[in-house]
C-alpha cells in the first residue's frame, strides 16, 4: 500500500493551515501563528474526554494532530468549557511573552481549520461533542 497523501502532502497542508490562521488573525510570523495554533488546540483539549480529544485529533490534517496530542497527559481533569473571552483569554495566556495572539484567535483558527478539514467529517465528529464542543469551532 502507498504511503497515505495526507503524509505526503502534510507540510504543504500545515504550511497552508499555518497561513489562513496568520492571515486572518494578522500576525506576522510563523512563529507567532504556530503559538496561537497550538494554543486554541490545547485549549480545547483540555475540555474534552480522552475518547472525545481522539475523535476529534482524527479529523484534524497530520501536523495539526500531532500538535494537538503532542505534550498531553491524559490524566489531567477535564476543564469546563468557559464563556470565549474568557477561554481567549486562556489561549492568550499560553507561552505567556511569546503568544501574540489576538482577541479573535479562536475564530481566527477555526476559520483556518475549517478551511483545510474534510467538512462532513468534522461537522460529523463536531455532532458527537457537547454543545459547548462545537460551539469552540463556530466563527463569529
Amino acid at each position: 500500500m502507498p504511503m497515505p497523501m495526507e503524509y505526503q502532502r502534510a507540510s504543504e497542508e500545515f504550511e497552508r493551515l499555518l497561513a489562513l490562521a496568520r492571515d486572518r488573525a494578522g500576525l506576522t510570523t510563523r512563529n507567532q501563528t504556530y503559538t496561537m495554533l497550538q494554543a486554541v488546540l490545547v485549549t480545547f483539549r483540555a475540555r474534552l474526554t480522552v475518547y472525545e480529544a481522539l475523535s476529534f485529533a482524527a479529523v484534524l490534517p497530520a501536523v495539526a494532530r500531532a500538535i494537538f496530542v503532542a505534550d498531553w497527559d491524559p490524566d489531567q481533569p477535564t476543564r469546563p468549557f468557559l464563556s470565549r473571552e474568557l477561554m481567549v483569554r486562556e489561549v492568550q495566556q499560553f507561552r505567556g511573552d511569546h503568544n501574540f495572539s489576538p482577541n479573535t484567535a479562536i475564530d481566527d483558527v477555526a476559520a483556518a481549520i475549517l478551511a483545510v478539514v474534510d467538512k462532513g467529517q468534522f461537522s460529523r465528529c463536531l455532532a458527537k461533542l457537547s454543545k459547548e464542543a462545537a460551539d469552540y469551532w463556530q466563527t463569529q
